[in-house]
């Protein structure tokens, strides 16, 4: 395992990927530029003999095939891919900056330059390239140096999906946030975080929850009714934004067709015990009689004395609901009040003047 700083200082746990693999890796992109590069040039021979065209003119367009086949092929392959060629893919290998970030046209450029030219150029024997990955720790070329890339293994390191949730007391707010504003790219990015929680040191831990929790908090509106700390407050947000999205994928499945129609034509019958127990927007029935079924946890959260703990620490204490359980308030007269003729007590009304 190595360690990778992020522009915002956090340290990323990655696995290099040695120079063994990435040898496999580069005799697999070989294989298949020699089987692309031999059809080419047959192609092109067969052209060329049969029409009167000068040797240096042929020999140019065999070093122009050559030189796009080898040097195109990687730039190409990793710009698309963002650090991926077909042999980086089978061995689950990827190319990333000195930062974790994905690399670019002209981080793919500098590598493939200098992997041509340098690394493994036939005038150098092939042994600049050798020579320094296998004395460098992570594993670089002279290619990597230069590009400032790396290069890991990402298959043996699978992120695992945060666990989503939303406090029982944020429910409410967490259905009326307005999320239009909240781009994939920022979604994804709190998501990541949240997988890697656990992965993060403290410092830095709670200082990337705080900057991109603000950068949430934001895009979108209203504001938490109690205070609540950032991975809590960005596991509500995407828990809600899942839920839309899943509530939309149902509200557009196709409607079945056939001899037999989804819906009757005929209006349901009245019940004749009353109207139906409401029903939760997360899909738990609220029935609050003896023996009914207990509710089942809002978004997908187990609830129970076997619950499991939440990865994010104790969150706050949920206020007390108004209206049924609400404590009486204290008494503010001194003196009993007067019953008037209608049979009700009114405040003030054993005040003089009333």
């Amino acid at each position: 395992m190595s360690q990778l700083v992020t522009g915002e200082a956090v340290v990323l746990q990655v696995r290099i990927a040695r120079m063994p693999t990435r040898a496999l890796a580069c005799a697999i992109d070989m294989l298949l530029q020699g089987i692309v590069l031999s059809v080419l040039i047959a192609l092109l021979a067969g052209f060329l003999f049969g029409s009167e065209v000068s040797e240096a003119l042929a020999g140019a367009l065999i070093f122009v095939v050559v030189l796009l086949v080898v040097v195109g092929y990687r730039v190409v392959m990793e710009t698309l891919t963002r650090g991926r060629t077909l042999g980086k893919m089978v061995l689950g290998l990827k190319v990333v900056r000195d930062d974790g970030s994905s690399i670019r046209f002209r981080h793919a450029l500098v590598r493939t330059l200098m992997w041509f030219f340098v690394d493994f150029a036939p005038w150098f024997a092939a042994c600049p390239g050798i020579v320094a990955s296998l004395m460098n720790k992570q594993g670089k070329r002279i290619g990597d140096m230069v590009s400032g890339t790396v290069v890991i293994r990402e298959r043996n390191q699978p992120m695992a999906s945060p666990p989503l949730f939303v406090p029982g007391h944020l429910v409410q707010w967490a259905q009326s946030l307005e999320l239009s504003r909240l781009s994939d790219e920022l979604a994804n990015a709190a998501r990541d975080y949240l997988a890697r929680f656990t992965e993060l040191l403290p410092g830095p831990q709670y200082a990337l929850g705080e900057a991109l929790a603000a950068r949430v908090a934001a895009v979108i509106a209203p504001a938490p009714p109690t205070q609540v700390i950032a991975p809590a407050y960005l596991s509500a947000v995407l828990a809600e934004r899942r839920r839309r999205e899943l509530q939309r994928l149902s509200t557009h499945r196709p409607v079945p067709t056939g001899p037999f129609p989804a819906t009757s034509p005929y209006p349901p019958a009245p019940s004749p015990y009353g109207p139906a127990a409401p029903t939760s927007p997360y899909g738990a029935t609220q029935s609050y009689g003896p023996g009914a079924p207990a509710p089942a946890p809002a978004y997908g959260v187990p609830a129970g004395p076997f619950a499991p703990p939440s990865p994010y620490g104790a969150l706050p204490p949920a206020p007390p609901p108004p209206g049924l359980f609400a404590p009486p308030a204290p008494p503010t007269q001194s003196r009993p009040a007067t019953v008037n003729a209608e049979g009700w007590a009114a405040p003030g009304s054993n005040e003089a003047g009333h």
